[in-house]
């Protein structure tokens, strides 16, 4: 906190201590209310934070953001804490090891480039799914996961010693925003600043794009790439524009059959419908205080899919309800009343603030819905699943079903997976209930549908036992395999023989059902380019039917040997049936104990790693590698340049397209890489376990089979033409060529380029690629900031412009006028193609820059470069 002493000097006293707090009513009195909770959240940050005429910027600015609802001004936001996972923190971590070793070399000392704010680093995203429907399933998957990732735990283990704040949370111990919910997350924080008591709103920045899970209990934080996530640590602020906030008004309540995931679902397709993007997003309305702190965290989470950088509830009784049944301390609890009383931050159910643009749902008109097959927006009542599919398969594109063995449409994955939807007792004891009722009836899952149950908590062994459930579970399949993100992230495994075949034989069309929050196509596995988004209850009766192409409203779920059909309504649970089970078998003294117990992970310590100040890389290592861009020489690469294509791409392109996280195919030229250097073909992980290595990562890049590269037809995966020879070659032969020619590079795009995750290696392998721009329709929001962090100016397509209509060829040439002076948030950029023809084409192009920071970092060369200035003119200064 800076200036501390010119805040609003109202006081607390609570447990017999007297805490300071920003007082919003007493400054703003009855405007307050017209502000929505998440601008309230921003004005007490910068209030804090802020000096002199920037703060009263600040506050003028969020104030006269009420006029129009909506601002051009700039505010900085200082977070508390940062969150990551093992495989955003191991290139960050890598970033920082490299950059140490640069500060070294210009006779810097190494040990001043150290975070300033706590790091949380969950090992979360490296729990593969190699057994499955098996009690010690497991204890066998965490045994693999420790062996294939040692090395890069070796290096975390280094990290979390020589870096001040981080702290690791190991294998074992359940998802990142789980742990936040459960464990983390204060939603009032006790600080000291000057001798001072203070009492604040628990902020964070995550590197996960589901961080805004936390939003559920009234914590302000959303995702970031790790980039931007270094900025933070080392103690600036994120500048952002003051957002645009998205109001959804819930009114009513969920019907008995739904669940929070058809919910968060219609939430998605809704905001998508109106073009969310990188926009905050809060609930209002009185339907808000029917949903439990865990449905409001579901919905919360997957604000990424809806576009926004935050889905956020704010505090109320509810909140309070959460933070006990999860063991937190009386006086904790008292805490957080009081300030978001006090504070002007406490949710009003009839209240009706100023937002930008207004949704309304009501919740009683949710049905049981799934998303797919192909997006997480693409949103079906589930009895339309197989009509989807069937047309679908009119279309053409996927193979005709010729196999004999297998049915329509086959089930390949069933997987109750991810923090979306494991988090909340409610969803994990009503799969439980069905799978009872199934067990019950005799029902078994068919041999080629590969089950597994990851949920986001070990508390989860407790209450699932204590509710009976556990054996229920396992009789159809489902025992837990793990407590990781696991399928979600694409950490499948392998699918069952009689699947793998067929896809190999082009015979059928498998398909994935799964709990999680993304069914890109190969998001889950390579092979398989369909999957649908549902509740876990429902992914319990798909596995039993085993195709997707029945419709369960009306066709049984199986028939018994006697004739019997089973239908979905007798397997589904009632809502009463649910909350008893969750009153009898949850506790608050679970999650404490197990995630204590998770934490002393034997495996985890007995890990050697080193004790230095700079980390000892290995020459022979396949899993870590110094970054070449980690380096003070590092330049900007604004300016007049001409360039050609690399790539020229479509709609929709995720970063699991750009930056795949999955297996690593054994028959890639990736694959090829590593067993020439000495890795086994048959072990070689994921490709998310490869962030630490440059090398791989660099020919990782693109690597998709679901991505068409418009420059010519027919491409091989992740293969381009080289414009000047027009010869065929892997995307990162062509590069290395351009560079030694001399020649720039550029990449054009469709609209919402980058959704997905926060992973920055999507941006980082375009660096490596010598990108100099992007220019496309449209950006997701944390890979728009990614490529800035990384130097790359991203570039907005004036209407009617894209690169269909554009068609351009990998020969002709991109003139670009990015002049580095010149350049401000939302500049236009003019851009010109020189066809071969002897055609020209003009346009101007709109900076996908937003503040006056972006610019600065990309003059720079990028966040790493400006990390490493600073430092060392500090430390320069200091002497």
């Amino acid at each position: 906190m800076k200036n501390a002493d010119a805040s609003p000097p109202s006081t607390l006293t609570i447990g017999g201590t007297d805490y300071r707090y920003v007082d919003l009513p007493a400054m703003f009195g009855t405007a307050l209310h017209r502000l929505p909770v998440v601008l309230r959240l921003l004005l007490e940050n910068a209030i804090r934070h802020l000096d002199g005429d920037e703060r009263g910027r600040a506050i003028g600015g969020v104030m006269a953001w009420l006029d129009d609802g909506t601002s051009e001004e700039e505010i900085a936001f200082q977070p508390s804490r940062v969150l990551m996972h093992d495989t955003t923190s191991t290139p960050a971590l890598v970033d920082i090891a490299a950059m140490r070793d640069a500060l070294a070399e210009a006779g810097a000392d190494p040990a001043l480039l150290n975070p300033t704010l706590r790091v949380d680093v969950s090992v979360d995203h490296s729990l593969a799914v190699e057994h499955t429907a098996r009690a010690d399933a497991a204890e066998l998957n965490l045994h693999i996961e420790m062996r294939r990732n040692a090395e890069r735990y070796g290096f975390l283990r280094w990290a979390s010693q020589a870096l001040d704040g981080v702290h690791i949370n190991p294998p074992g111990t359940g998802i990142m925003h789980t742990i936040n919910l459960e464990q983390l997350a204060t939603v009032a924080s006790r600080q000291t600043v000057d001798g001072v008591d203070w009492l604040v709103p628990d902020t964070l920045i995550g590197t996960d794009s589901h961080t805004p899970m936390i939003n559920g209990i009234g914590v302000l934080g959303w995702g970031v790439g790790g980039l931007e996530a270094q900025t933070v640590m080392f103690g600036m602020p994120v500048m952002q524009r003051i957002p645009d906030v998205i109001g959804v008004k819930l009114t009513g309540t969920l019907p008995a059959s739904t669940s929070a995931t058809d919910l968060a679902l219609r939430v998605t397709k809704g905001l998508r419908d109106i073009g969310v993007s990188g926009e905050f997003v809060e609930f209002f309305g009185p339907g808000v205080s029917t949903l439990s702190a865990g449905e409001r965290a579901v919905v919360a989470n997957m604000a990424p899919e809806y576009g926004a950088t935050t889905g956020y509830f704010p505090v109320d009784e509810t909140t309070l309800t959460y933070l006990r049944a999860t063991g937190r301390p009386p006086l904790q609890i008292e805490c957080v009343e009081a300030l978001y009383r006090q504070a002007g931050l406490w949710f009003d159910p009839e209240n009706s603030p100023r937002y930008t643009r207004v949704i309304h749902i009501d919740l009683a008109t949710v049905q049981l819905h799934v998303a797919g097959p192909r997006r997480p927006q693409d949103l079906l009542p589930y009895s339309d699943i197989g009509a989807a599919l069937a047309a679908l398969g009119a279309a053409g594109g996927l193979p005709a079903h010729t196999s004999a063995t297998l049915p329509d449409w086959p089930i390949a994955l069933a997987a109750i997976t991810s923090c979306t939807n494991t988090s909340d007792p409610a969803q994990l004891i009503a799969a439980g209930l069905v799978a009872r009722r199934a067990r019950a009836l005799g029902l078994r899952v068919p041999q080629w549908v590969k089950t597994s149950l990851a949920p986001g908590s070990p508390a989860a062994v407790d209450y699932l036992r204590r509710a009976g459930l556990t054996s229920d579970l396992a009789a159809v399949g489902f025992d837990i395999v793990g407590f990781g993100c696991a399928t979600c992230i694409g950490n499948s495994g392998p699918l069952i023989a009689s699947i793998s075949q067929a896809v190999s034989d082009g015979t059928a069309s498998p398909v994935a059902v799964l709990s999680g929050n993304r069914n890109f196509p190969g998001r889950v596995h390579p092979d398989l380019s369909l999957g649908f988004i549902m509740a876990p209850a429902l992914v319990i009766a798909y596995a039993l039917a085993g195709t997707a192409g029945v419709d369960l409203s009306v066709a049984p779920v199986q028939t018994l040997p006697d004739g019997t059909a089973v239908f979905l309504r007798d397997l589904w649970p009632t809502h009463e049936e649910i909350a008893a089970l969750v009153d009898t078998a949850t506790r608050p003294t679970d999650y404490r104990s197990a995630f204590a117990i998770a934490s002393k992970n034997p495996a985890w310590t007995a890990i050697e790693a080193p004790s230095s100040d700079r980390f000892p890389w290995s020459d022979h290592s396949t899993a870590l590698r110094r970054p070449p861009f980690a380096s003070l020489d590092a330049t900007g690469q604004l300016g007049e340049y001409t360039a050609y294509p690399l790539l020229a791409l479509g709609d929709d392109v995720t970063t699991d397209h750009i930056s795949p996280a999955s297996a690593i195919p054994k028959d890639s030229f990736v694959a090829d890489f590593l067993v020439a250097k000495g890795d086994d073909r048959n072990d070689l992980n994921v490709f998310a376990s490869r962030r630490g290595n440059w090398e791989v990562m660099l020919r990782a890049a693109f690597y998709s089979k679901s991505l068409v590269n418009l420059l010519a037809d027919a491409l091989p995966v992740a293969h381009t033409v080289h414009g000047p020879s027009g010869d065929v070659m892997p995307i990162f032969e062509a590069a290395a060529r351009y560079r030694s020619d001399g020649d720039s590079v550029v990449l054009l795009a469709g609209a919402r380029y980058g959704t997905g995750s926060s992973r920055d290696w999507a941006a980082k392998g375009q660096r490596l690629l010598d990108i100099r721009a992007v220019i496309a329709v449209s950006f997701e929001r944390i890979h728009r900031s990614n490529l800035i962090g990384m130097g790359i100016l991203p570039l907005r397509f004036p209407a009617g412009i894209d690169p269909h209509t554009l068609a351009v060829r990998a020969n002709d040439r991109i003139v670009i006028s990015a002049d580095a002076d010149a350049l401000t948030p939302r500049a236009p950029i003019p851009v010109r193609i020189e066809r071969t023809d002897g055609r020209t084409q003009t346009f101007v192009a709109t900076a996908a820059v937003e503040t006056r920071l972006e610019v600065s970092l990309l003059r720079q060369g990028g966040v790493i470069p400006s990390i490493l200035h600073n430092t060392l003119a500090r430390q320069r200064a200091s002497v």
